[in-house]
């Protein structure tokens, strides 16, 4: 009896035994942690993703019509260049608890901050794109009788794309880490892993959910950057 008790109990003690992300041990790389938090990674990972595509497509939109307002009409590009901008110094601590008044607690709140914050790179390079486009290139656009608008989307934002493709890479890794703020609001993606992980010295989290952010703006990046390839088939032929 007494050799099965103690063969019970070194039983018990192997199956307790720390891991490698036990509060005993603490190690930053743990593959343990990865796999018995699988689950909650891959939700935080995916809010990440949904909140960076939602908020970078979102300032798209909104920076295409103040490049091209600028443009248009040069009396504005001081203001417009100067509202982008300052935009991106309100801090985060501020702009989101003003947002909550409108959206309250959601994602929302975190697209649209997020949104207004790539402003500042977006508008910057599509304007520099539009400025870009040669005026002889207008002048003959003009003369076979392409319109404002359908030289706009025939002529100035195709050989703007390049630069704009820029900012918007740019822009999209900014994003991915300025996520990790929305934490704030409790929609922080990977954010809120690393919040946690702060605040309660637990280091497998923090290098995990920093892992992944470091991935999610290289994979980001790369897809954009495959994106501007297929969308920009005469560059490739200048530089053959």
């Amino acid at each position: 009896m007494t050799l099965l008790a103690e063969a019970d109990i070194a039983t018990d003690a192997a199956a307790y035994e720390p891991t490698c992300y036990a509060r005993t041990t603490n190690e930053w790389f743990c593959g343990a942690y990865w796999d018995d938090r699988q689950a909650e990674l891959i939700d935080a990972t995916t809010q990440h993703i949904q909140i960076t595509v939602s908020a970078v497509l979102l300032g798209l939109v909104i920076a295409l019509p103040m490049a091209v307002a600028a443009r248009r009409f040069p009396r504005l590009k001081v203001s417009i260049l100067g509202l982008s901008t300052a935009l991106y110094t309100i801090p985060s601590i501020a702009l989101f608890p003003i947002l909550v008044l409108f959206t309250g607690i959601t994602m929302t709140t975190v697209i649209i901050g997020l949104a207004l914050y790539s402003l500042t790179i977006l508008v910057r390079n599509a304007l520099t794109g539009l400025e870009g486009v040669p005026d002889d290139v207008r002048e003959s656009a003009t003369g076979l009788g392409y319109g404002a608008t359908r030289m706009l989307f025939k002529i100035e934002l195709p050989l703007a794309l390049p630069v704009i493709m820029a900012g918007l890479r740019v822009a999209t890794v900014s994003t991915v880490a300025l996520v990790t703020v929305g934490a704030l609001v409790s929609y922080g993606g990977l954010g809120e892993l690393l919040k946690d992980g702060v605040e309660t010295s637990f280091k497998a989290e923090i290098m995990a959910a920093s892992l992944l952010c470091v991935l999610l703006a290289l994979v980001f990046d790369v897809i954009l950057l495959g994106i501007q390839w297929l969308l920009t088939p005469w560059s490739r032929s200048r530089a053959v």
